[in-house]
């Protein structure tokens, strides 16, 4: 338990709310990423009414504003209820395995859209090693090698697409623009993650769209380019922002999902937590299970000095939505 080591730091203090994005507040206490209230903000590029969320992570000012990728308990209802049926009409297929695949290697392959306003860095315009770097984190923190579980997935930078186009920037979360840019730009099949960087608007630091079994042009995630590792985002730019939503993209829950009570995030092993954590505060137990919050997994609202580990079923997840919706 502990810092990640050779990272920067990510995440800022925000208000303390029910939403799923990460506040960069240097006055902000108790909760990390922005994500928000509890919502029910549609996105249209998905065709199932399960995948009409995204998630998204809230950065700069006191006070955390609506997040858009905050599930309901209905939401996740129909996630898992989705992920179960998808199970089943797989194992139906000629010569599927069942369950996971230990120790699979998966390398996925990513497209990065930088999206710009104009040719300065102020203008989104960053340098390619904030981006290498960003690589460098995701393969860090999905090896394992930075503290947490192994997962079966590397990253490997197949593409890096730089676009001048200022109708489209800042990236605004469920936008006209957002569906464009999207629908013009996104590259490959389910296996390939496009990863749209630049300024973002209501103070996100990222979201991102869960797997579905019908691909659309929707898919993929955002964040804020200076959270990269080398960014500008105090406490938020270490490169946690993008493994944190890469989470997402392979069907991770917030640890705080559905607070003390339920089914949670859906993974056993990460104790249970009333709220985001935000910051790196010691000794936190919102829930009276067993278990201190776990504030230094990924996908919780700490700092990016904070946080450090997935957790074997936090892994297994990720690997059996990856065979079930993402693998060819």
């Amino acid at each position: 338990m502990g810092p990640r080591p050779n990272l920067l730091t990510r995440r800022v203090a925000g208000v303390a709310t029910t939403t799923l994005a990460l506040v960069l507040s240097t006055a902000a206490v108790g909760v990390v990423p922005a994500h928000a209230a509890h919502a029910d903000h549609a996105d249209e590029a998905c065709a199932e009414p399960v995948d009409t969320h995204a998630h998204s992570k809230i950065k700069l000012g006191g006070i955390a504003k609506h997040e858009p990728n905050e599930l309901t308990p209905a939401q996740v209802r129909e996630r898992e209820a989705d992920l179960a049926a998808a199970l089943a009409e797989r194992a139906k297929r000629p010569g599927q395995r069942q369950g996971p695949v230990a120790n699979a290697a998966i390398t996925i392959p990513v497209v990065v859209h930088v999206i710009q306003k104009d040719s300065t860095r102020a203008g989104g315009n960053i340098p390619d090693s904030l981006i290498t770097a960003q690589i460098s984190v995701l393969n860090e923190s999905f090896s394992g090698a930075t503290g947490g579980a192994a997962t079966a997935f590397g990253f490997t930078l197949k593409k890096i697409n730089r676009v001048t186009n200022p109708s489209w920037y800042p990236i605004v979360q469920g936008s006209s623009a957002e569906r464009s840019m999207k629908s013009s730009l996104r590259e490959g099949g389910k296996e390939t993650l496009n990863l749209y960087l630049g300024e973002l608007s209501d103070d996100l630091l990222g979201w991102a769209t869960f797997p579905q079994r019908r691909l659309t042009n929707m898919d993929g995630v955002v964040a804020l380019s200076e959270s990269l590792p080398g960014g500008t985002a105090t406490n938020y730019n270490q490169g946690d922002t993008g493994t944190h939503e890469v989470g997402h993209w392979l069907n991770l829950y917030h640890t705080f999902q559905g607070g003390c009570r339920g089914s949670g995030d859906s993974v056993s092993d990460t104790p249970a937590e009333a709220s985001p954590a935000y910051q790196c505060p010691t000794g936190r137990d919102t829930c009276s299970a067993t278990g201190l919050d776990p504030i230094t997994n990924f996908m919780d609202y700490t700092y990016d000095s904070c946080m450090y580990q997935f957790t074997p079923e936090q892994a297994g997840r990720m690997l059996t939505a990856w065979n079930t919706y993402r693998a060819a």
